[in-house]
């Protein structure tokens, strides 16, 4: 029975420090890390496709690790497949809901697929957990203010009115 206070101040301490790491950012596995490395150069090369490859290796090596979908969300945007970077975003928003990138990123999809209204709630929302002041409400902003990318019309979008002419 004298032990009783100090075992139980001890066992709440130990709870405390292990909560806390529980919830503190993690680093990936190190072949993940290696993954992740690989497809942010081939992104900022140019390869989106081997960028998107490295990254769901990535996610298939350490499927707990909650930033690499905001890399296949950037490197959707950069394939104009904004709605898939929209999943992207959303999925690391189920995993951590107070991810600023990923409300950020999201919001800057949004504008860029035209919903524009929608982006506004995650400028709302940006704004209520950091501020005017953080650099992703800014960037949203930013993007909100610049407007939705102007849809680049092909040749093959627009085909001629085909005439029949009937020959005598």
């Amino acid at each position: 029975m004298r032990f009783a206070p100090a075992a139980a101040a001890l066992s709440l301490a130990l709870v405390m420090t292990a909560s806390a790491s529980i919830g503190a950012d993690r680093e990936p596995a190190p072949r993940a890390a290696m993954l992740i490395a690989e497809g942010r150069a081939a992104l900022e090369a140019g390869e989106t496709q081997v960028a998107i490859d490295s990254f769901e290796a990535a996610l298939t090596v350490d499927p707990a690790y909650t930033p690499i979908f905001l890399e296949l969300a950037r490197a959707a945007r950069s394939d104009d497949l904004q709605g898939k970077a929209i999943r992207y975003y959303r999925e690391a928003l189920v995993r951590d809901p107070g991810n600023l990138a990923a409300i950020s990123g999201e919001g800057a999809a949004l504008v860029e697929k035209g919903a524009v209204e929608k982006a506004r709630l995650n400028l709302a929302k940006l704004e209520s957990l950091c501020g005017e002041a953080c650099p992703e409400t800014q960037r949203l902003a930013q993007s909100i203010a610049q407007g939705p990318k102007e849809r680049v019309l092909t040749a093959e979008a627009v085909l001629p009115d085909a005439e029949v002419v009937q020959s005598n």
